[in-house]
């Protein structure tokens, strides 16, 4: 039985501009349940998810009530990380999966990072130009573009140690499905011998390739609402790679707060395993282990392929 970590993005359970209404949620999540349980049937699964539109969206929540301050983006991606991992849990239950598990999870991150310099991660509900930078004007916020739309961005520092990963460990060793990480993990910085929260959103793939080295597992899927990685994206000449080194594909130029942080996460795991990673659309998840779908990324890759 191979041991694969599946990291979820947060737009591959809200596809992007879709509504952030939970009914949209709810089905997109059962559907994804559906895949996960037929993988755990000959895998051992554990899983990281993403954040972007929930851990947003929380954060508009948490402004339209004026009376007490907004809550740090900490204890949001906290907030975000126990209604994605009841959504999972109870989906998978649906669907099957009785045992799945999901751990609270903090993520020691730099202090000094100069991501907190530059805000990269979008998060929260899509919008057109015009109403981003009017509420960027409005809020304080960094927008960016994000595909077609645009959205909130926030900073994304490198996740350096998983601060729960001996009892996500222990989870996984007694035949748990375990979801841990969500949202990147809540992003923490040292203080001496305490642990502060941080105003950040960690991206997910970093921790998940992190986590994936942690357990010690033989196969990395970032799966997301692409059904790959595209060669020239956004042009008449866009192709879908089928299998490339990890040397080349860092080669390339991708968008920083979408796909970038996916090829550096794949390949970063494969450099330092020697072992395999996949990205692509989240519902093909069988034909990702098959080969027949995503981008493989592997060392045995002597020169790209597409399909």
């Amino acid at each position: 039985m191979m041991k694969i970590l599946l990291a979820l993005g947060g737009n591959a359970l809200i596809q992007r501009g879709q509504s952030l209404a939970q009914e949209t949620q709810l089905n997109n999540i059962k559907h994804a349940a559906e895949v996960i349980a037929s993988l755990t049937k000959t895998n051992q699964v554990i899983l990281c998810h993403g954040n972007g539109p929930q851990v947003g969206l929380i954060s508009l929540m948490s402004h339209a009530y004026k009376e007490v301050p907004s809550y740090t983006l900490d204890v949001l991606v906290a907030e975000s990380q126990g209604m994605i991992g009841y959504l999972l849990q109870n989906a998978l239950y649906n669907a099957g999966v009785k045992n799945a598990v999901t751990l609270l999870t903090q993520v020691i991150v730099d202090k000094e990072d100069p991501a907190f310099k530059t805000p990269t991660k979008p998060i929260g509900p899509v919008y057109d130009k015009e109403t981003a930078f009017q509420l960027a004007k409005e809020k304080g916020w960094d927008v960016a573009p994000d595909g077609k739309f645009y959205r909130r961005v926030v900073p994304s520092p490198a996740p350096k140690e998983i601060v729960e990963w001996k009892a996500a460990h222990t989870l996984v060793e007694a035949g748990n499905v375990v979801i841990l990480c969500g949202g990147g993990g809540v992003p923490v910085t040292r203080n001496g011998k305490r642990l502060e929260g941080s105003e950040a959103v960690i991206d997910k793939d970093r921790a998940s390739a992190l986590a994936a080295l942690y357990l010690k597992v033989d196969h990395l899927l970032i799966l997301t609402d692409v059904d790959g990685v595209y060669e020239n994206w956004g042009t008449d000449k866009e192709r879908v790679i089928k299998t490339i080194s990890p040397a080349t594909l860092t080669s390339m130029e991708f968008a920083k707060g979408s796909m970038w942080p996916k090829v550096q996460a794949a390949c970063d795991f494969v450099e330092k395993t020697q072992k395999t990673a996949v990205i692509g659309n989240l519902f093909q998840g069988e034909a990702l282990l098959k080969g027949t779908s995503g981008t493989l990324i592997t060392k045995e890759a002597k020169k790209p392929s597409y399909y």
